[in-house]
């Protein structure tokens, strides 16, 4: 016995529905209206906590002054800043992982800014992110791409 039209039309929209709801977790899960991207920050800084997430790994360090001393504000307390990043695999393909930022790690990197001015971020994925050598900071007003025997990672340009 045939099945009727209607039949056809139903599990048609059944198998579709389904589909969709195999995608949807595919999708972004935010925007990033909260970022100003026009405009870039470069920040160098000492990673103090890097926390691997699915969503957005986090690398959380304490500015470095453009006197290439660490910043202070009023309350006489290191400037803390944080910058979101893909998620931890994403970024463990790139090199960028909890044992590569362990605490103490000197670093540059390029971010849009929190558009209510927090101390927070998000890394321009098309670029690396400089990675001093141990325990040697750049010189006052530069970046550690510019010191002998960096590292760049997740790019190949800072």
């Amino acid at each position: 016995m045939k099945k009727p039209a209607r039949d056809w039309v139903i599990a048609g929209l059944v198998a579709f529905a389904s589909l969709g709801l195999c995608v949807t977790p595919a999708m972004p899960h935010h925007s990033f209206a909260m970022y100003d991207e026009t405009k870039i920050v470069v920040l160098t800084g000492v990673a103090h906590q890097f926390v691997a997430q699915a969503n957005h790994a986090e690398l959380h360090f304490y500015l470095i002054g453009a006197d290439g001393k660490l910043t202070k504000d009023k309350d006489g307390k290191y400037v803390d800043w944080g910058v979101e990043m893909a998620g931890a695999a994403a970024m463990a393909q790139q090199g960028i992982t909890a044992a590569t930022f362990p605490a103490g790690t000197i670093f540059s990197v390029k971010m849009n800014p929190l558009r209510d001015g927090s101390n927070f971020g998000s890394r321009i994925a098309t670029t690396a992110i400089a990675k001093c050598p141990w325990k040697t900071p750049p010189a006052p007003g530069k970046t550690c791409d510019t010191v002998k025997g960096s590292e760049l990672l997740g790019g190949t340009a800072f």
